[in-house]
């Protein structure tokens, strides 16, 4: 079995000092990390793969060293498992829309993105729309979040949002 945490939107360290400390304990049980964006403390990334491997996409508000290393979007692959990772871009409401055409034409089970800030879990025509929110900010959002999901033999467990409050 596969353990991801997904994360997006960490900010450090214009919204917090560091990750919520229950944050950290959950990546260092953790088989991989997904972030979806707006890291800005490029530290962040070396921190978390101290503990685990982490994939990471580029975000808007990520500085021009993780802009010219990070890609704007990742195609994933876990056991067989194809998941599409990107930050996101446009109003709120807009943003799924964007991913949407972004991964138009591949065949993906999971779409995680970024962005809003909005922790959202959805299907659509069997696929998995998930943006863990932001477990720094709330400007945006009803509450601190990260998101699980677990893979195991090629099938989908669980994902989860989960809340830091």
């Amino acid at each position: 079995m596969t353990r991801i945490t997904i994360l997006s939107d960490t900010h450090i360290p214009k919204r917090a000092k560091d990750i919520p400390q229950r944050l950290w304990e959950e990546i260092k049980q953790t088989d991989l990390v997904l972030h979806a964006g707006d890291i800005v403390q490029p530290l962040v990334l070396e921190n978390i793969a101290q503990y685990t491997p982490i994939r990471a996409v580029r975000g808007n508000m990520d500085p021009i060293e993780l802009q010219t290393v990070l890609p704007e979007y990742d195609l994933v692959e876990i056991e067989g498992v194809k998941i599409g990772l990107t930050h996101g871009q446009g109003a709120p409401n807009q943003v799924k829309s964007y991913v949407r055409s972004l991964f138009k034409g591949h065949d993906l089970q999971v779409v995680i993105f970024g962005h809003s800030h909005q922790p959202e879990l959805s299907n659509e025509n069997g696929v998995w729309y998930l943006n863990p929110g932001s477990p720094t900010d709330t400007f945006f959002a009803p509450y601190l979040s990260y998101a699980r999901m677990e893979i195991d033999k090629g099938k989908i467990i669980e994902i989860k949002i989960l809340s830091l409050a």
